[in-house]
């Protein structure tokens, strides 16, 4: 499920290695200094399904639980935290074989993923929490929240998909050839520096590609398991995402979403959300100001909604 999940390393890293010589020799603009990482309050880890899962605590109040995209880590999420850890208790956590979290033997797999997630909000005394994925975490958060349904409050999937036809072609191939072969290919790009910067065993990349590609090869459809999802969920996508358009419509039409006019007094509304963000893509979102604007009144519970005379409600 959601095996974007991998961030597409082959459509990032290769398509930057395979730039024509003219495209590498334009002038390039000093970049900005970044903003310095906000510091998470607490840090430990927690070991489930044989894994010592890394994670971070950042920020108080109602707790979220916020899962990265495949070959990064919590710290992806860094230009948009400060907001996120404003207004809640954010739970990051490094999933299995990314960022600070080890790789260990078994193979990698979202519904186990989902189950640890469940055993790691146990280990930190958490009952019930929001939970935001992106991608590969958007895929865990659904596992999640299908095996643990009491354990998710509201649920928001970003950039994330229910089923392999929901790709545009041209990206299977991309996925299948991902493995230990493109390990070098990659050892430039700020993906692999990230890693070898804080994994634990930094020469278990070629491995991590390796188990990540052999579960992308694995055809999955999991469309009897949306309507499961107790809800409210909200699915996010970029306007120009990997997913086909056609396959983000139906992935709403099975939370219940889109089936119908929702009346003039919203008596027909679907409890689910959908949110397509302009200008942006699945490389992107997960930076975008505009992500934690959308998702945080959905989070919180809040809507804005205004009458016919201009009254907000």
């Amino acid at each position: 499920m959601l095996k974007s999940t991998l961030v597409l390393v082959a459509a990032t890293a290769l398509l930057a290695a395979a730039a024509p010589a003219s495209a590498q020799t334009a002038p390039v603009q000093p970049a900005a200094q970044p903003p310095a990482a906000l510091k998470a309050e607490k840090t430990g880890q927690v070991r489930a399904g044989g894994i010592d899962y890394h994670y971070a605590v950042y920020g108080q109040g109602e707790p979220l639980l916020l899962l990265h995209g495949g070959l990064g880590s919590t710290d992806m999420f860094q230009p948009v935290l400060p907001v996120l850890a404003a207004h809640r208790q954010v739970i990051g956590v490094d999933l299995q074989g990314h960022g600070r979290t080890p790789l260990g033997d078994r193979p990698m797999s979202l519904p186990a993923m989902g189950d640890d997630m469940a055993a790691v909000l146990d280990a930190l005394g958490v009952q019930q929490a929001d939970v935001l994925g992106y991608s590969m975490g958007g895929g865990v958060a659904f596992q999640l929240a299908l095996q643990h349904p009491d354990r998710v409050r509201r649920l928001a999937l970003v950039s994330a998909g229910y089923a392999q036809d929901g790709f545009y072609a041209e990206m299977l191939p991309q996925q299948a050839a991902v493995g230990a072969g493109i390990a070098d290919m990659l050892k430039d790009t700020p993906m692999y520096q990230s890693y070898v910067a804080v994994a634990p065993n930094p020469g278990d990349f070629p491995r991590l590609l390796d188990a990540m590609g052999a579960m992308m090869r694995q055809p999955f459809d999991w469309s009897a398991d949306v309507p499961k999802l107790a809800g409210p969920v909200m699915l996010v996508f970029g306007d120009s995402d990997m997913y086909r358009p056609e396959h983000i419509v139906k992935f709403y039409q099975l939370l219940g979403g889109g089936l119908r006019d929702a009346g003039w007094q919203r008596e027909h509304m679907a409890q689910n959300r959908l949110a397509i963000l302009p200008g942006l893509t699945h490389y992107d979102i997960f930076l975008s100001p505009r992500l934690t604007e959308t998702v945080l009144p959905f989070l919180d519970g809040s809507a804005e909604t205004a009458d016919w005379g201009g009254e907000g409600k």
